[in-house]
């Protein structure tokens, strides 16, 4: 939408019929991006933009190719490339002369040149730098605010060349807009970082980053609880300092960066023991709420608790590596019954998630997972035969679970 924004005709591809025919129908496939729907709505009536599942057709007749494809990785940190390199061997047998290929995909270092350029080498029968363009240009945009991040943020590029980087920098300044900021050191807009590798690595570094000061956050907030300290009060006092800026604790890190990323560093530098220790640390977090449940309501076999919010963060429909899996998971360690509910989830979805729903059963504990705007209001008196709350986010108003044991992550209320 954004490109198409520029007056640049768009053809979106995807292996999902489903999410094709909403988009030419001129619906958004997925609620909560602002501003997403009226762009779109208007993009395909004028003809802007359209979607296909034939992706090698739609490379032939493209000036510029685009690959946003998930890349995760194993329970081992070991990528799975499959659905890359379908997708990319789809861009290969449409790819021709003088084409720009950039990959948006976060990547481990070296994955641009070492594994995409042999491939579409192979199946277009082009060389690339020198028949086509290549270039690694991370997405830095956060789920719900695309199009203002797209303004704010420089737009990293690294190309396997200089033919490439050129080509790379000349198409993102035709298809985005930048806000002007005085904060940068220099101009922002499209940011040329020498090579394919050092964009791959910037974009694995600022994601680390924030792995590593939330698991820091973390644990000052597990020590606090030992202590009887508030660690918000303390983080809060920290951040008034320029040098310090350390994230909140919490219960999960979600989505489809922070939980991933890391990985993918270790999968190049396995030496790194801070950031694996990091790693482990926040995947802890989900098992730390619920013994901190279990620590205030008691044995809680056959205990029926309720998680709060099945998506990864607030306000967002999205439960990918979200915290909600691996509660559920601790509470049936500990013997309890779990149940979920989420504002933004129908049982029905609920339930082919995998996650237990709450229809209405009587629960003696809650545990709340996603920061979800709605739960700020959320009250004793509607979910009247709870004993004990987790609050994993600290989004609750304590003024109005009066009469239940609240219990807030990094509090130092319940000393342990």
């Amino acid at each position: 939408m954004q490109f198409a924004a520029k007056g640049h005709r768009v053809t979106g591809a995807d292996v999902d019929a489903g999410v094709v025919a909403s988009v030419n129908d001129g619906v958004a496939p997925f609620p909560g991006e602002e501003g997403l729907q009226e762009r779109l709505k208007e993009a395909v009536a004028d003809g802007r933009l359209t979607a296909t599942t034939d992706t090698a057709a739609a490379v032939a007749g493209a000036e510029a190719v685009v690959l946003v494809v998930p890349l995760f990785v194993d329970p081992r940190g070991e990528p799975d490339f499959g659905s890359m390199d379908r997708a990319t061997r789809a861009v290969a047998a449409g790819l021709r002369p003088g084409t720009l290929v950039s990959y948006e995909t976060t990547l481990p270092v070296g994955t641009t040149r070492d594994r995409w350029a042999p491939l579409l080498e192979e199946g277009s029968g082009l060389a690339a730098e020198r028949d086509f363009s290549l270039v690694f240009s991370p997405e830095r945009v956060l789920t719900g605010r695309v199009f203002a991040d797209l303004r704010r943020y420089p737009k990293l590029v690294g190309g396997i060349g200089p033919a490439s980087a050129k080509d790379g920098t000349r198409f993102y300044e035709c298809v985005l807009d930048f806000d002007v900021r005085d904060d940068l050191p220099r101009d922002n807009g499209v940011w040329d970082l020498g090579s394919a590798e050092a964009a791959e690595l910037a974009k694995l570094a600022e994601t680390t980053y924030r792995d590593v000061n939330i698991a820091l956050a973390n644990q000052f907030a597990r020590f606090a609880d030992r202590a009887g300290i508030d660690a918000e009060a303390v983080i809060e006092a920290c951040n008034t300092q320029p040098y310090s800026h350390i994230h909140r604790p919490g219960i999960a890190v979600g989505g489809h960066c922070i939980p991933v990323y890391p990985r993918m560093y270790l999968w190049n530098d396995p030496e790194a023991g801070l950031v694996r220790t990091a790693r482990e640390t926040n995947e802890g977090m989900p098992d730390y709420a619920v013994e901190l449940l279990a620590e205030t309501y008691g044995d809680l076999e056959g205990a029926e608790v309720l998680v709060l919010g099945a998506a990864y963060r607030g306000g967002v429909k999205e439960t990918a590596f979200s915290g909600v899996f691996p509660t559920v998971q601790a509470l049936r360690r500990h013997g309890a019954r779990p149940y979920v509910s989420d504002p933004l989830y129908e049982p029905a979805e609920l339930e082919a998630l995998g996650l237990p729903p709450h229809t209405g059963q009587p629960v003696t504990a809650a545990v709340l997972q996603a920061d979800h705007a709605a739960y700020r209001e959320l009250a004793a008196e509607q979910l009247p035969s709870v004993r004990v709350l987790v609050d994993g986010r600290r989004v609750t108003d304590p003024a109005l679970w009066a009469g239940v044991r609240r219990v807030v992550i990094g509090d130092g209320a319940v000393q342990r």
